[in-house]
C-alpha cells in the first residue's frame, strides 16, 4: 500500500457552537454519486464533544457543500455515560435505518475519564439520531471492569453483527489508560456477547490501540487502527476469519509528514472504497485540533 496525502479537507473554522475546536474521528457515509457525508465530533466552548457532519464531493473534497448547523447527536442526560461528550465511531445501514455506534464521554474522579460505546438510530436518512437507550450498549464485567469499552466498528455477516472495539486493560495512573482491540457479536446490534477475545494486542512499549476500521475483501479481513507509544501512528492487520489477526504495520503505507498539522501524530483512520479507489480519512496532531485529512491509495 501507498497512500497519497491530499491535505486537510475539514477544519473547525465555521463559527458553530458545537464545533468551536476540533474535528475528530471521521466516519464517511455515501449519499449518492460522488457525494459523501462525513460525521465527526467538534468540541464546544466547554470542551465537550458533539456529533455533526459536512457533505463533500469526493472529486473536490475541500469544497464543503453542506454543514450541519446543529449537532446530529448531542450530549446525554446529566449523570449518564455520555453527558460530557459524544463522538462517532461507525454507521451501519440496516432495514432503512442508520445505526450510529458512538463513543460516550464521562468525566472521571479517580481516573481522567470514561469512554463507553452507545447506539443511536436515524429514521430520517442520517440527519438526526435518537438514542436506543440512555445506557451504553457495552457494560462493565469482571473481565472488563474499566469504563473503557469504546470505538466500535461493526459489520453484518450472515445475520450476525460483528464488532471490533477498544477495551481497557488497566490504568497505569490517573491519566494513562491502556487499551487494546477485542471482539463481540450480536443478533440485533443492541445486545452484545463478549468472550474477551483479543484481536490486536500491544507490541513493545505501546499503551493504546484505538479506532479499528475493518473491511472484508476477497475473503480477507483488513483492519486499519491506531497504535500509540509516545505518539499515535496508523497500523494495519489482516485476518482470515476476523478473530485471529496478524499485524503488518510496516505495510500500512502512511506516516507522519515532515511538518504541518500531521507531523507529530496520525490516528483514527476511516478507510472506504469508491469506484475502485480507496480513500482514508484521518486526524493528525493533538487528536483532531487541525481537522480531518484525506489520503488516496495509489494504484498498483
Amino acid at each position: 500500500m501507498k497512500w497519497i496525502k491530499q491535505g486537510l479537507i475539514v477544519q473547525p473554522q465555521y463559527g458553530l457552537d458545537w464545533m468551536v475546536t476540533h474535528a475528530m474521528v471521521p466516519v464517511a457515509m455515501h449519499l449518492q454519486d460522488y457525494i459523501y457525508r462525513i460525521y465527526f465530533s467538534g468540541r464546544d466552548k466547554h470542551n465537550r464533544s458533539h456529533i455533526g457532519y459536512v457533505e463533500i464531493d469526493i472529486r473536490e473534497p475541500r469544497k464543503i457543500l453542506r454543514i450541519s448547523e446543529h449537532p446530529s447527536l448531542g450530549l446525554g442526560d446529566l449523570g449518564c455515560f455520555d453527558d460530557n461528550g459524544v463522538t462517532p465511531s461507525w454507521i451501519v445501514d440496516h432495514n432503512n435505518k442508520r445505526y450510529l455506534f458512538y463513543i460516550g464521554w464521562n468525566m472521571g474522579s479517580t481516573t481522567r475519564m470514561g469512554l463507553i460505546a452507545g447506539l443511536a438510530i436515524s429514521y430520517d436518512g442520517g440527519t438526526s439520531f435518537h438514542r436506543v437507550s440512555r445506557a451504553p450498549i457495552l457494560e462493565r464485567t469482571d473481565s472488563e471492569p474499566y469504563s473503557l469499552m469504546t470505538g466500535p466498528c461493526v459489520i453484518i455477516e450472515n445475520d450476525i453483527w460483528r464488532m471490533w472495539y477498544v477495551s481497557g486493560v488497566e490504568w497505569a495512573n490517573k491519566d494513562m489508560p491502556r487499551y487494546n482491540i477485542k471482539y463481540a457479536e450480536s443478533k440485533d446490534g443492541i445486545t452484545w456477547n463478549r468472550s474477551g477475545l483479543t484481536c490486536i494486542d500491544f507490541k513493545g512499549k505501546e499503551n493504546a490501540l484505538a479506532r479499528p476500521c475493518v473491511l472484508k475483501e476477497n475473503s480477507i479481513y483488513r483492519m486499519w487502527y491506531s497504535y500509540k507509544g509516545e505518539y499515535y501512528r496508523i497500523g494495519y492487520a489482516e485476518s482470515p476469519d476476523g478473530f485471529v489477526w496478524e499485524r503488518k504495520d510496516d505495510e500500512v503505507g502512511i506516516d507522519v509528514s515532515p511538518s504541518s498539522w500531521d507531523s507529530e501524530m496520525i490516528e483514527y483512520a476511516f478507510v472506504f472504497d469508491h469506484r475502485d479507489t480507496k480513500y482514508m480519512l484521518y486526524n493528525g496532531n493533538d487528536y483532531g485540533t487541525g481537522g480531518i485529512g484525506l489520503a488516496i491509495m495509489e494504484d498498483d
